[in-house]
């Protein structure tokens, strides 16, 4: 057996994972009909070096203006549950922002209702069990962020897990968020939120304090701080590192360069996660392989991470255990 089979075997947990860039090239051609592979690759995938995040992040512009309405993003969750199970993926947090699906005329719960009708079309064809994770963005204020939490709580119990924080952090502050992530501690709602990839080590402490997050989207530049790292243990934050989209960002140079595998042998929980399946042309199997490549990562190593990502996911006990015994 190759090694590639090999990876593409081994049960995994993704809990990072955006909706609007994972968009394959059969989702792409089921809403395009003309749609060639020369051009799906051409405007659906970002270079394999970007200068930064927020190049990156206008190479999200066609995925999005794709999916304005209920057809779209039902077959784009569709197709990214089929992606999951061909990738060996058991348990799987799919995220995405509602307020950037409003173009043609949808509302935020209209949005939410239609990728959670694709979860629910998905669960009876597919084995990955799932959760949903509603995005607010750096540049959004105040209010659309109550808004996020809001639907959140609306949806929680059908398959809504928590909210996130995405998008530029390197040039927006926290302030108008930290009443958004009060407001969802006190209703009950888990929350995650990005730092740590275009911005350094403090931007991790920041987040940790100020919205009191236990789960990190990245957070990987917390290597420059022996005092973060700390903090990280002490607090048994999780880390959801991506660590091919983070070198496509140019956070780091070469996969050689990147630090999933000194932060894991420092003790903090590290999971590994795409991130972004489409525009950074990528399996969760792929990723494994990189690992197992440049830092010798072995079937126990895979393992840890998984049960470590399944520790911090966005679900209660009953499902953990249950979802557990799939990991072994």
């Amino acid at each position: 057996m190759s090694d590639l089979l090999n990876t593409q075997a081994i049960p995994k947990v993704e809990l990072h994972l955006h909706l609007d860039c994972s968009l394959s090239f059969r989702s792409v051609s089921a809403l395009i009909s003309d749609m060639t592979f020369e051009r799906y690759r051409a405007e659906y995938l970002a270079p394999p070096k970007c200068r930064d995040l927020v190049d990156y992040l206008g190479f999200l512009a066609a995925p999005q203006a794709l999916l304005q309405n209920v057809r779209a993003l039902k077959i784009a969750t569709l197709d990214l549950f089929r992606q999951l199970e061909e990738d060996g993926v058991v348990y799987a947090e799919i995220r995405f922002a509602p307020h950037l699906h409003l173009a043609a005329g949808l509302k935020p719960q209209d949005v939410v209702e239609a990728v959670l009708e694709g979860r629910s079309e998905a669960q009876r064809q597919y084995s990955v069990e799932s959760r949903i994770i509603l995005c607010t963005l750096r540049h959004f204020d105040t209010a659309m962020g109550l808004e996020v939490v809001k639907l959140a709580k609306i949806y929680q119990a059908q398959g809504v897990g928590g909210i996130d924080l995405a998008g530029d952090e390197a040039n927006y502050s926290l302030d108008a968020h930290i009443p958004v992530f009060r407001k969802a501690r006190e209703l009950g709602i888990h929350a995650t939120a990005h730092a740590g990839e275009a911005l350094g080590a403090e931007s991790v402490r920041e987040v940790v304090e100020k919205l009191g997050v236990r789960r990190i989207g990245h957070g990987v530049r917390s290597i420059e701080s022996r005092a973060v790292i700390d903090i990280l243990n002490e607090r048994d934050v999780h880390l959801e590192v991506c660590p091919s989209c983070n070198i496509q960002i140019d956070v780091f140079d070469r996969y050689e360069d990147h630090p999933i595998d000194r932060l894991a042998r420092q003790g903090l929980s590290v999971g590994v996660n795409t991130d972004a399946r489409g525009p950074t042309d990528l399996t969760l199997s792929n990723e494994y392989e990189r690992l197992r490549e440049k830092f010798g990562w072995t079937p126990a190593a895979f393992q840890k991470a998984n049960t470590n990502a399944l520790a911090a996911a966005f679900i209660d006990a009953t499902d953990r255990d249950r979802i557990m015994l799939r990991l072994v």
